[in-house]
């Protein structure tokens, strides 16, 4: 279990541990969902199309990438998906 401090105007650090475990990055959003009198579930927000949109180019001008760069990893970044998730495929 991982625990943080409310600062003064509403301010909460999601622990490092969380945040690496999660992928939580800086800038993205979350969702607080009351579960209760005394819980509350914390979730990443589904990007809106316009959101993703613009995720992709602040990736690329950061980058540098073009978007045939990240094209050309496609096939071997899903193959590396499959195989985390499913293993080895059979060929």
């Amino acid at each position: 279990m991982e625990t943080a401090e409310i600062r003064d105007r509403g301010e909460l650090t999601v622990p490092k541990k969380i945040r690496e475990t999660y992928h939580l990055e800086p800038g993205q959003t979350v969702e607080f969902i009351p579960l209760g009198k005394d819980a509350v579930l914390m979730t990443h927000k589904q990007l809106e199309l316009k959101e993703a949109r613009q995720a992709i180019q602040k990736i690329l001008k950061q980058t540098k990438a073009s978007p045939e760069d990240i094209l050309k990893g496609l096939d071997l970044a899903r193959q590396e998906t499959y195989e985390h998730h499913y293993g080895r495929k059979k060929r």
